[in-house]
């Protein structure tokens, strides 16, 4: 099944480096109409300073969407509660005047976290009944992102979306992770028969060439997609896309490789990524 090359997406840590404007305009010169922000970016805000005007006008300028901003972290911290809905209301504020229509939620990951199984299910429930009336109100998606490294409060695309319907809440969809996913204890079996690929609100694309045991692998050796790609994101997006998604699909390598390119060597890594992706 053929997927349209406007559903492509870049997220804001492919090229760090780039100002805000700088950034929009990259996405735009590359025929992509959509992004995403971060939070998590040293040295600069979420909006680097500038005005939600300034950026709404970007934006227009551009013809760029704004899909998300990543993240809040942490979310289902349960002795952090509080303070994960403060965050999220700014995170909401801020999100409704640059008319980003999504925020991520990111789960507590962290070797030293004691919790079991259950006890993480339910805070993360917990949270999400927590955050339901900001997000009802404002009207912004809440995207839940499951992290598939050994220490995550939440690995499963399939326990994850158990926790947003015990939450109650129509406000929350799933970030399909393709590194994340490779990473977790979902199988393409279970994607396939057990996972509601309706619940899926965006997809986060990467590639990893490494010559590294898997049980290795880490957000800083998140490259392009490419054709020697271990994770097979190109067989995933087609999998999900063949079980009906018909959302965004986003860049999110990490690895200082391609945040080292040139400018030109970027826009040129990302025509050859996004050509690859594409093909049938």
């Amino acid at each position: 099944m053929a997927i349209d090359r406007s559903r492509i997406g870049l997220n804001r840590i492919i090229y760090p480096g780039l100002g805000l404007e700088d950034f929009f305009k990259l996405a735009a010169e590359l025929d992509i109409h959509k992004v995403e922000l971060r939070n998590d970016l040293p040295n600069v805000g979420i909006i680097d300073g500038h005005m939600p005007a300034e950026v709404k006008a970007f934006s227009d300028t551009y013809g760029v969407q704004i899909i998300t901003i990543n993240a809040l972290q942490h979310f289902n911290l349960g002795s952090r509660l509080q303070s994960r809905v403060d965050e999220l209301r700014d995170l909401v504020s801020l999100a409704a005047d640059i008319e980003c229509e999504a925020l991520v939620l990111c789960p507590h990951n962290d070797v030293n976290d004691t919790r079991s199984a259950e006890a993480c299910f339910q805070e993360t429930v917990a949270a999400l009944k927590a955050f339901a009336p900001i997000f009802e109100d404002s009207g912004l998606m809440g995207y839940v992102e499951p992290l598939g490294f050994q220490e995550s409060s939440l690995s499963s695309l399939v326990t994850a979306v158990q926790a947003i319907q015990a939450s109650g809440c129509q406000q929350y969809k799933i970030v399909y992770d393709t590194f994340h996913h490779h990473l977790g204890p979902d199988t393409p079996q279970t994607v396939e028969n057990e996972y509601d690929v309706a619940y899926t609100g965006l997809i986060h694309i990467s590639g990893i060439e490494s010559e590294i045991p898997s049980t290795a692998f880490r957000d800083e050796h998140r490259i392009l997609v490419g054709a020697a790609d271990k994770l097979k994101t190109r067989e995933q997006v087609q999998k999900l896309v063949a079980l009906g998604y018909t959302g965004a699909i986003s860049f999110e390598p990490f690895a200082d490789v391609v945040h080292h390119m040139s400018l030109e060597e970027i826009k040129a890594a990302i025509q050859a990524s996004i050509g690859y992706l594409l093909e049938e």
